[in-house]
């Protein structure tokens, strides 16, 4: 597996995205721009990237906090500040996506990786909120799906979505960081802007079933979910890819 660091700037800060995918595999590929949990660009995002698109995608990992923040220790309590700080601020969130994109499909293009028209969208845990707001303001993604999302309504509750493709949310029953109320009103969002939209509701699971390693009081990886959830998900941008 190749994994290329692909540098990036907004509002006057640096980012830095990562390109992972299977050099062995000939061909373009799908594209799907992934934003990660709140560990950012790490070891540990790499890890799930390389898992979820094997040879099947290109996975573009956005950086959302920042050049060498996935390098850093960093405290439980510092985690969620940064994490929630960044979530809060809409205007980052759309225009750093949007930045990430833009360079990674620049790069995984000239490389020959990619099919520019088949485009995907993940995300895990406060990535996953990242991801739902990119595609309520209608960026140009075939499809989203979302991996134990927290913090899962709209920053602007005023706002009007403008998803361009349908949504797959997987989700623990047990998840005690987003309950299942805010499925639930996530749902609700999703029906009334007449989006095809599927929850995959896993009973007992806790959060961050798909972050390889994680065991801890709220976070537990769980392998056996995590393959039915990727099996789901290439099914479901087979259809629109």
């Amino acid at each position: 597996m190749a994994e290329i660091p692909v540098p990036y700037s907004h509002d006057g800060r640096e980012f830095e995205g990562m390109l992972v995918y299977d050099d062995s595999a000939a061909g373009p590929r799908p594209a799907i721009l992934m934003q990660p949990d709140w560990l950012g660009v790490s070891r540990h995002g790499i890890e799930i990237a390389r898992d979820f698109g094997g040879g099947d995608y290109v996975v573009m990992m956005a950086d959302m906090f920042g050049a060498g923040y996935g390098e850093r220790e960093k405290s439980f309590d510092e985690l969620m500040k940064i994490s929630r700080e960044v979530r809060a601020d809409l205007p980052h969130i759309l225009g750093c996506g949007a930045a990430a994109d833009r360079a990674m499909t620049a790069e995984a293009e000239s490389r020959g990786l990619i099919d520019t028209g088949k485009r995907g969208l993940i995300g895990y845990c406060i990535g996953g909120g990242f991801a739902l707001e990119q595609s309520r303001a209608g960026a140009d993604y075939a499809g989203t799906a979302v991996f134990h999302v927290t913090l899962p309504q709209p920053v602007d509750e005023n706002a009007t979505p403008d998803f361009k493709g349908p949504v797959l949310i997987f989700h623990g029953s047990a998840d005690p960081v987003t309950p299942r109320e805010m499925i639930d009103t996530l749902e609700a969002e999703l029906t009334e802007a007449e989006i095809d939209w599927q929850t995959m509701m896993y009973g007992h699971a806790s959060h961050s079933f798909c972050d390889i390693g994680m065991f801890n009081e709220l976070q537990r990886y769980d392998a056996k979910l995590t393959r039915q959830s990727y099996e789901m998900t290439r099914y479901f941008f087979s259809g629109i890819l």
